[in-house]
């Protein structure tokens, strides 16, 4: 079994082939360093400044254009540069497109394959200001999340019906994930199941969110890890690098970091009613 290693010594290694790599992780190493920085505010700071739910993009139902992944596949290798594009589908903005690459996060281009793009794209003149975007980043979490097997997360199911699924990344260290752990009653009561995927944020973490994994009652130990207890357990192969290579790849940035079933990112800690009903109405 790998020795544990660091968020960063991970997203390092991953990334080390290339220069676009590390330029488009540069930023988000910078917020890592930062470690659990999420919480109520940067939760819902942008949901009073653009629409994402007016989005009319759809990349489920756009081809991608053959044209351009080549076009900028061509770029890419000019310029050193060895990742395989998967696709690039047309956006609402004429002449930008959304690309997949293996191994990063999506980003936008040009038709002409000669710029990467990263960050919002909001439609203004039309009413209320309308993030083109999220529609493309929120299908790109869900299809990723939907892929994770659930044997690989922990998962505290709803009571009763349930009315909604998030997935958090998390850490055993982090106050704002252990805050959000001691509403989980209250959480699954109001009809959401919570699955957990790990994100450990130092090397002093990594091996307890193996340890969280590689138990026989995964309950259990992550209810002693979200209250500072030491789990033990013998090593196994687990998911805890592959949940944090996933994280990366969906811009994960601290923890918890909340996804709705259909990919919305809703933020960090928010208390158990909040949460409940923004997934509720997210789904």
């Amino acid at each position: 079994m790998p020795s544990p290693i660091t968020k960063n010594t991970l997203t390092s290694h991953r990334f080390r082939k290339n220069k676009l790599s590390r330029f488009m992780m540069g930023a988000l190493l910078v917020a890592i360093a930062a470690g659990c920085s999420n919480n109520a505010a940067d939760a819902t700071s942008n949901t009073a400044v653009v629409n994402s739910a007016q989005a009319k993009t759809n990349t489920t139902s756009v081809d991608s254009d053959a044209a351009v992944v080549k076009a900028l596949q061509g770029n890419l290798n000019t310029s050193g540069i060895e990742e395989n594009i998967v696709s690039a589908v047309p956006t609402d903005m004429e002449g930008i497109y959304w690309v997949t690459a293996e191994g990063l996060p999506s980003f936008f281009t040009d038709k002409s394959g000669k710029h990467i793009i990263q960050g919002q794209i909001i439609a203004v003149g039309e009413g209320a200001p309308v993030d083109i975007s999220a529609a493309l980043v929120a299908n790109t979490a869900q299809d990723a999340l939907k892929a994770v097997d659930k044997k690989e997360m922990v998962i505290y199911p709803a009571k009763g019906e349930t009315k909604s699924v998030v997935y958090a990344f998390t850490d055993a260290d982090c106050g704002y994930c252990r805050k959000l752990h001691e509403e989980m009653d209250d959480i699954n009561a109001r009809g959401i199941e919570v699955r957990y995927l790990a994100w450990p944020r130092s090397q002093e973490s990594v091996p307890k969110m193996e340890a969280v994994w590689c138990s026989q009652d995964r309950h259990a130990a992550m209810n002693q890890a979200k209250m500072g207890a030491n789990v033990q357990a013998p090593s196994c192969v687990n998911p805890v690098q592959a949940h944090m290579a996933l994280g990366a790849k969906l811009g994960v940035r601290g923890t918890p970091a909340i996804f709705t079933e259909s990919g919305q990112q809703i933020g960090g800690y928010l208390p158990a009613e909040q949460l409940a009903q923004t997934a509720i109405d997210a789904s």
